[in-house]
């Protein structure tokens, strides 16, 4: 084990490498954490996109977000922030997406699903040229200085909090007998026969994802679980025409722009931001390393960027970090960057070849339920396990905290209301369309409030409960008097890693050049 990772956390620490048998089946335990999102999100674009999508198309689709996804993961893994965490379809970008997808207009000799998409593409594009900028020229760094744990704790364990109430979870017509099932699962292998065998300690998400599709599967080729039932499989899904498809740039043409789509999609990508920031705090915090450096960070956040114009060209929803893989960690206690990179390679494989894919997208619901609530509770855990460096008796500190929290959760429910109450109006189309008429009546800023820039703007990051919980503990925590001691930034900063910690792909490439020993020799 490498002597930086020597936290009880983690068994196996950032740099260390288990043996490759182990390190497929722990990687593709990661992927497998993932799928629910990576699945659901281009699911959700292609009914945003109307009917007429060919299935062909659309399995072509899907797995170009897996390609997308395993491309990102390397090359975050690799050249980015180097920290063992997965990149995939965002829910962050989701909801400019779909706005943008509504809006766009028809193409003349092109069908409506393609015409959308290209303008989707062209918002991707743009707004991760912008994120580019962001992360090499260093402005996300630079306010690292002033994030005490008061800041990072609660937007962290608004990461977990945040999908508490998808449909995978709350859904009144939900099978709660195969999630209690998988969650029993989870549960049992990771905690109490951790002990008796390595198996479960290193592969639970893993077991109980396959040991619950197993009762599934029975149940559904035997009749005992109706046809219809959020628990049932069909396995008619699992016929493919194409054994293999390579997904390339430009597949569905040239992307088109768009100023007022490329503004919404650049707030989605801020919201990306703000999540990835704490992601990164997250997985530090649970690897049993110290928190993320300014130049980790930056380099971290412009990868990403890269990732979401590679997304764009590609004809996907983008790309960022996912907070799952972290949950994983935590349940596993492996953090090490190798496993990630064979999960990248999982993903490839799956991208490029449908059987794979539709196999995976077999796996029901309530099982990505039961590891949603697995998963996403570790996060939580891990957000508030950083209020152990801060002084709880400080009534200021328990203030910011409480109602970062409590503000982050109820401000994005808010946004999501307008929807429901525009639906019900004649007047007005959405409930972004709402909002601006409303704020547009806000006295003296009204006309400031009301422009394309930021109404979008905030309409897409007042959605986000990262994005709404950080932006409120940060103003709060450096603007109320309190001491460095109490708000955690002495401890802070004697356990995050220096600046001359991470070292860029750039620098370890000058390294390997000026060596004497081969370019693939050994580990980093």
């Amino acid at each position: 084990m490498g002597d930086s990772e020597s936290d009880a956390l983690v068994e196996y620490g950032i740099e260390d490498r288990p043996p490759l048998r182990r390190s497929i089946l722990l990687g593709v335990q990661h992927y497998l954490t993932m799928i629910g999102a990576n699945i659901a999100v281009p699911l959700i674009l292609i009914s945003v996109m109307g009917e007429g999508m060919p299935a062909s198309a659309q399995a072509k689709f899907i797995g170009t977000f897996f390609v997308v996804s395993g491309v990102a993961t390397l090359a975050q893994t690799t050249f980015g922030n180097r920290y063992p965490i997965v990149q995939g379809a965002p829910f962050s970008m989701l909801a400019p997406a779909v706005a943008i997808l509504a809006a766009a207009p028809l193409l003349e000799g092109m069908a409506g699903w393609e015409s959308r998409l290209l303008f989707l593409q062209g918002a991707i594009i743009t707004a991760g040229a912008a994120e580019i900028v962001i992360g090499y020229f260093g402005l996300v760094g630079k306010i690292r200085e002033y994030l005490s744990p008061v800041v990072v704790a609660p937007v962290v364990a608004l990461i977990g909090l945040s999908l508490f109430s998808t449909g995978d979870v709350t859904a009144a017509t939900n099978n709660w007998y195969l999630l209690g099932l998988t969650l029993l699962f989870i549960v049992v292998f990771s905690q109490y026969l951790d002990r008796v065998s390595r198996v479960f300690s290193l592969y639970p998400v893993l077991l109980g994802i396959a040991g619950a599709w197993l009762v599934a599967a029975v149940g559904s080729a035997t009749g005992v679980i109706p046809a219809g039932d959020p628990a049932a499989i069909d396995f008619g899904e699992l016929s493919t025409e194409t054994l293999v498809y390579v997904p390339y740039p430009l597949q569905w043409g040239l992307p088109r722009f768009e100023l007022s789509f490329a503004i919404g999609m650049f707030a989605g990508v801020l919201a990306s931001i703000i999540e990835s920031f704490a992601d990164y705090h997250a997985v530090s915090r649970i690897s049993g390393v110290g928190a993320p450096s300014k130049r980790r960070i930056n380099h971290g956040i412009g990868m990403e960027g890269i990732a979401n114009v590679f997304a764009g060209l590609m004809g996907t929803g983008g790309s960022t970090s996912y907070s799952e893989n972290i949950g994983a960690i935590g349940l596993t206690g492996v953090a090490s960057r190798f496993v990630v990179q064979i999960g990248a390679v999982a993903m490839l494989i799956v991208g490029v070849i449908p059987f794979f894919g539709r196999v995976i997208a077999t796996i029901p619901g309530p099982i990505v339920g039961g590891l949603y609530i697995a998963m996403f509770g570790q996060i939580v855990a891990i957000g508030l396990s950083n209020l152990k460096y801060v002084d709880l008796d400080s009534s200021r500190n328990l203030f910011i905290i409480g109602i970062a929290l409590f503000a982050g959760m109820a401000v994005p429910t808010y946004f999501g209301n307008l929807d429901a109450a525009a639906g019900s109006m004649d007047a007005v189309d959405s409930g972004y369309e709402l909002f601006r008429q409303g704020v547009g009546g806000v006295p003296l800023l009204g006309g400031i409030l009301e422009t394309e820039l930021v109404s979008r703007t905030v309409y897409i990051v007042g959605g986000v409960e990262m994005a709404v919980g950080g932006i409120i503990a940060f103003v709060l925590d450096n603007t109320v008097p309190g001491t460095r001691d109490e708000r955690g930034l002495t401890d802070w900063e004697r356990l995050s890693e220096g600046e001359d910690a991470f070292d860029s792909a750039l620098d370890r490439a000058r390294d390997r050049w000026s060596s004497d020993s081969p370019p693939m020799s050994g580990d980093d």
